[in-house]
């Protein structure tokens, strides 16, 4: 009896093991699948940038990466609250306040790919404008080798609680595509306001992945302040 007992053990022990192995290799494939959504990207101070390359304000953050196109550089930089003489002003005591994205291509003799600009201006009561600081985020959703650039931020001028303009854009290559909506705010114990958005027409010859995930980020930070 004993003879026959320890090959069926021998045999249930073999299944299990490769039961567990073929779990392993699974849950390793569906990780490595999410990672190709999105691109290694290395953050880089100012002194690391080309001193060819020039822009405008203080950086915030400067990545680079490699893709099919070659090798990339994003700057997100801003001027701080300062006082622009371009702008009009009706207030004596107003501040302004401007934003400033980038894209240069390093193997192409720094040629500029986009910029992206906006501002606060004329304001007399509290500015709020920053780049949300985890953008911003590199991806390849549709798998084409070019990638998307990520760029999420708010404005808005106001002395009181209330939501500001929220903005999410997505660059690829060329092609630009656009968020715009309000951050969302509490109001009193169990009320909110704000967090309303609206897609941009080019969204709508978008890949559907692009929209999903425009979503996805807009709602990871429509509370944040």
């Amino acid at each position: 009896m004993k003879k026959l007992l320890f090959p069926l053990f021998l045999i249930l022990l073999i299944v299990s093991c490769n039961s567990k192995d073929k779990n392993q290799v699974d849950e390793t494939e569906v990780k490595n699948i999410d990672k190709k959504d999105s691109i290694i990207a290395v953050e880089i101070d100012s002194i690391q940038i080309p001193k060819s390359i020039l822009y405008n304000g203080n950086l915030k953050k400067a990545v680079q990466w490699k893709d099919e196109v070659g090798d990339n550089l994003v700057i997100l930089s801003e001027s701080g609250p300062h006082r622009n003489e371009k702008f009009r002003h009706e207030f004596d005591d107003s501040a302004d306040f401007e934003l400033f994205a980038y894209n240069f291509s390093l193997d192409k003799n720094n040629s500029h790919t986009w910029k992206m600009y906006d501002f606060v201006a004329d304001c007399p009561v509290d500015i709020e404008a920053e780049f949300y600081p985890q953008f911003p985020v590199i991806t390849d959703l549709n798998k084409n080798g070019i990638t998307e650039v990520w760029i999420m931020y708010k404005v808005g001028c106001h002395g009181d609680v209330s939501p500001v303009t929220l903005k999410l854009m997505i660059y690829e290559g060329n092609k630009k595509y656009a968020m715009r909506g309000e951050n969302k705010i509490k109001f009193g114990a169990n009320e909110y306001i704000g967090g309303a958005y609206k897609f941009d027409k080019t969204f709508d010859s978008a890949p559907t992945a692009f929209k999903n995930y425009a979503i996805q980020l807009w709602e990871e930070n429509i509370y944040k302040k």
